[in-house]
């Protein structure tokens, strides 16, 4: 039972990361049925952006909360900086044209982003410091670390409050107007070019703490470590209907137990063949599943057909 408890929380932390990670996907994709491939490499660059500045305050004598706070903020100006210049020089001209040429560019965006990336901070892994003290708590035999439950915790604050800013307020409305029909919003004085930007802004903020909470969780950080992460998030958005903010906080969390659960039970089952080393099929086992079995998800869509 221990092991079975342990697996659930290891899922929790990394499926909170993926639902963080998910939610910038699925509102570009109930705003403009975009699916935004660069979103990956945002993540990728928060955590970089955010790695450096951890490291050049550490020798500051500054708490580390602030230290925390200082970095966080940098790695979310910097990511909220590029998800508006890709919205604004990228995207938006191609808004009208054949939804093949928006694909094709977020790839490019995501390749350009990569290399970028490589060249600032070079090829090498960067180990990502120990930033909270290394405590552990037991519960029912299985052990999470303070970081672990600062993930959880953080992860669900800011779903909790991304939910009730779409839901309940005026800013909210505009952005589900938006996505349920752009033209009539804007009829109403909804001005979606500025609905669309702050769309990738958010999201990229989401991306860019997002980015912090896996290095920290894994002690490391690399230039190619967004094209995994955003595949499976994108996965998560899939499996719980992309365009569901939603379905994508429920996509990512059910991700991250099946992960858990498969490398740590299937791996015992095949002599280690499909364990933690082989964690990374079971995402793409679900998504092929989902596409063949419930194409919307399970929740579906709430957005407006937009093919």
């Amino acid at each position: 039972m221990d092991i079975f408890i342990q697996q659930i929380i290891n899922g929790l932390v990394l499926g909170s990361i993926y639902a963080l990670v998910a939610l910038g996907y699925t509102m570009v994709y109930g705003i403009m049925g975009l699916i935004n491939f660069a979103h990956g490499e945002v993540v990728m660059i928060g955590a970089m952006v955010a790695l450096s500045v951890v490291k050049a305050l550490a020798a500051s004598g500054l708490p580390v909360f602030a230290v925390i706070l200082i970095a966080l903020a940098a790695a979310a100006l910097v990511c909220m900086a590029i998800g508006f210049s890709v919205e604004r020089i990228a995207y938006r001209p191609l808004r009208r044209a054949h939804k093949l040429a928006p694909l094709i560019t977020a790839i490019g965006i995501s390749i350009i982003l990569q290399h970028t990336a490589m060249l600032v901070w070079g090829r090498n892994y960067h180990a990502f410091p120990p930033i909270l003290p290394a405590s552990a708590h037991e519960i029912f035999g299985a052990t999470i670390t303070s970081l672990q439950v600062a993930i959880v915790l953080i992860a669900g604050l800011m779903m909790a409050g991304l939910m009730v800013l779409i839901n309940h307020t005026r800013f909210g409305r505009a952005m589900r107007a938006t996505s349920e029909n752009p033209q009539i919003a804007q009829l109403m004085g909804v001005d979606i070019n500025k609905i669309i930007s702050a769309t990738f802004v958010i999201g990229s903020a989401l991306a860019a703490v997002a980015g912090l909470m896996v290095s920290a969780n894994y002690s490391i950080a690399h230039y190619y470590m967004g094209f995994m992460l955003g595949l499976k998030a994108f996965t998560a958005a899939v499996l719980g209907g992309i365009g569901n903010i939603a379905g994508a906080v429920l996509g990512g969390i059910l991700l991250g137990l099946i992960e858990a659960l498969g490398a740590g039970y299937i791996g015992d089952l095949t002599g280690g063949f499909l364990g933690s080393h082989y964690q990374d099929i079971f995402a793409f086992f679900v998504l092929i599943g989902v596409l063949i079995f419930r194409p919307s998800g399970l929740i579906g869509e709430r957005v407006s057909e937009r093919a």
